[in-house]
């Protein structure tokens, strides 16, 4: 009967637990807290102009955001070898140029390689690029039966026909919706678009993925503060960026990165460590991307760091259940974008992803973009739904839920042609 009761008195404690954490959808139940400022250092040092900005300020945040998030990637890794394995100049009914390169890494005995499929525009002049994660595999944004699918480890997704972690014919197409890959095309954009399970697979693994490659002696972990997955997704961005520089037909100059959700949160990581990058879209990146912490909104640090405990580094977890004690928000994660032009969106109906956060990541970034004579978030209000603000910072909420639509893809091409010069 005692360890009956010892039993329930346990379970009661976990359930309270959990209940303490849940999503909160309240605004009266967000907290109080202060936002620490972008412009003062840790010691408390007022920045002024950007050039103490770029020497004193951005150093400082970016090393927290390396040390206590994301992870530092723990080596140099350059690509091994660049193989084309199929290339058209009639593809999408003859309006673009498709290319499907390998890249290929090796160290400690050990190969890696991803695949990019890039759609090109036909003309004689270096084009601007959109580049992005795919979740089931590049044969997944497209009809194209040309493109290769991946043999790579997937999630299982049933109605995609994805059983047994293995990609199949039948998931061919099923994410056209989410790319527009004709409107970017007709813009005069390329698109270039990975299969992030090839980089590092979505599970709590690190025996699989890049992360081996770089492993010293019999280490089988990440150390604290080493790349979680986001940055082993980040890191294979900046790889993409390395191909990028070599390859005649696009203006590297004008490359913007683009994720959704996770790959959102991916995306503003790698425009943040990656300073080649021209641009960033971040669509619903929601906790650990566009959406401030301290607002414990929808997902917490608590909950993302318990389901996707590979996401982030170990170190990260020093902050679940402890918000008031991380020294940054995300608004300062976008910052480090600056000057470059940064596109945050959201959804009505995605509160998980806290839309409110994610405007508020915009609005208290613009103040470093402002340093440089950029225009951001003038409006201390949410705009109205489907009414995008566009500057060098922009933001727009639209009507539906947690996804990428043609809605998106309009305001983002329209956005890119304005500021991605």
């Amino acid at each position: 009967m005692k360890k009956f009761i010892l039993c329930l008195l346990f379970f009661a404690f976990l359930f309270n637990v959990s209940a303490q954490f849940d999503a909160n959808y309240d605004e009266s139940k967000v907290p109080e807290f202060k936002l620490p400022d972008p412009l003062k250092t840790f010691n408390g040092q007022k920045i002024r102009n950007y050039k103490k900005w770029e020497s004193k300020r951005r150093p400082e945040l970016l090393n927290f955001f390396t040390e206590n998030m994301f992870g530092e990637v723990p080596g140099d890794l350059e690509i091994a070898s660049v193989d084309i394995l199929e290339e058209s100049n009639n593809a999408l009914n003859g309006k673009a140029v498709r290319k499907q390169v390998d890249l290929v890494f090796k160290n400690r005995g050990k190969t890696l390689d991803f695949t990019i499929l890039i759609y090109l525009p036909k003309t004689e002049e270096r084009v601007p690029l959109f580049v992005g994660y795919n979740f089931y595999g590049n044969h997944t944004i497209t009809e194209d039966v040309e493109v290769i699918i991946s043999e790579a480890w997937a999630n299982n997704n049933p109605s995609f026909g994805i059983i047994n972690n293995q990609l199949t014919e039948q998931s061919r197409g099923v994410r056209t919706n989410r790319w527009c890959v004709d409107k970017i095309i007709e813009a005069g954009f390329g698109l270039a678009v990975i299969y992030y399970g090839e980089v590092d697979p979505d599970k709590d693994d690190f025996s699989d993925g890049i992360h081996p490659l770089l492993y010293i002696d019999d280490q089988q972990q990440p150390a604290a503060d080493e790349w979680g997955a986001i940055g082993a997704w980040s890191w294979g961005l900046s790889r993409a960026m390395d191909y990028f520089e070599q390859d005649e037909a696009i203006d590297e100059s004008r490359v913007v990165v683009f994720g959704h959700s996770r790959l959102g949160k991916t995306a503003l990581w790698a425009g943040a460590s990656d300073e080649r990058f021209a641009g960033v879209i971040s669509n619903e990146s929601g906790c650990g991307g566009a959406a401030l912490s301290k607002r414990r909104f929808g997902e917490t640090l608590w909950r993302i760091n318990n389901r996707f405990p590979h996401w982030f580094c170990k170190n990260f977890r020093n902050y679940r259940k402890n918000e008031e004690a991380l020294p940054v928000d995300q608004h300062e994660l976008i910052a480090l974008i600056a000057p470059r032009p940064v596109y945050i969106a959201s959804a009505e109906e995605d509160r998980w992803s806290d839309p409110k956060g994610e405007f508020l990541g915009a609005l208290y970034a613009t103040p470093v973009y402002e340093l440089y004579g950029k225009k951001g978030i003038e409006q201390t209000e949410m705009p109205a739904v489907n009414y995008p603000i566009q500057n060098t910072v922009a933001y727009h909420i639209r009507t539906g839920e947690h996804d990428v639509t043609e809605f998106d893809w309009e305001q983002y091409i329209k956005w890119a042609s304005e500021f991605i010069k």
